[in-house]
């Protein structure tokens, strides 16, 4: 078999082994979970690239899950010594320390952003990228999350969140905040849509 074939060979049960581990925790607890499947790769590089790769500080990313969006945060050049992975469930916890032993994985609630991260920041951070149901919570829960996740960002660094829903998963009207969006994501299933937030 030619080296090309076997490398796509073991590629393959990856992505399959991280969607029965996705569909497995969806279904023991739906509203835990942003998705039942792992993130497109097209999905993913899109929220990675809204991330300054030449900036400094720590990347913070929110439900990494199996690293889906961890990959394609490392392949579009953030050094995985900088990333900070909050992660709720312990099996995917303990599934990210093995394949990213440079990352930092916090076992924690990011919806208690500030309890989670703990003393685990030693610099503002360069960007928040979430990949959590916020549309599944109550809008107290969402705007209280952004908050925190702006106490611990740099001024002006992005807070990227993706999701299903045609409406934004925090309003555009945030006093002091600035928003944007992306094309529409049809290449995921189901279609989704990245927005960011910054905070002058």
């Amino acid at each position: 078999m030619p080296l090309q074939s076997s490398v796509r060979a073991l590629k393959k049960p990856l992505r399959l082994d991280d969607e029965v581990r996705f569909l497995r925790s969806w279904i023991e607890k739906p509203l835990h979970m942003g998705a039942v499947m792992p993130s497109s790769k097209l999905l993913a590089r899109t929220m990675a690239q809204y991330v300054d790769v030449e900036s400094k500080g720590p990347v913070i990313e929110l439900g990494p899950g199996t690293g889906a969006i961890t990959n394609a945060l490392i392949e579009h050049g953030v050094d995985q010594k900088r990333l900070v992975l909050v992660e709720y469930n312990p099996g995917f916890c303990a599934l990210l320390r093995d394949r990213y032993p440079q990352a930092k994985v916090v076992q924690g609630d990011a919806y208690a952003l500030r309890d989670s991260l703990g003393d685990v920041l030693d610099a503002p951070a360069s960007a928040v990228v979430s990949g959590l149901p916020l549309v599944t919570k109550p809008m107290l829960t969402r705007l209280k999350l952004i908050r925190d996740a702006f106490v611990a960002l740099a001024p002006g660094a992005p807070f990227v969140q993706f999701t299903y829903s045609v409406a934004p998963p925090i309003p555009k009207s945030l006093p002091g905040v600035s928003t944007e969006a992306s094309e529409r994501i049809w290449m995921n299933l189901p279609p989704a849509r990245v927005w960011v937030y910054r905070k002058g």
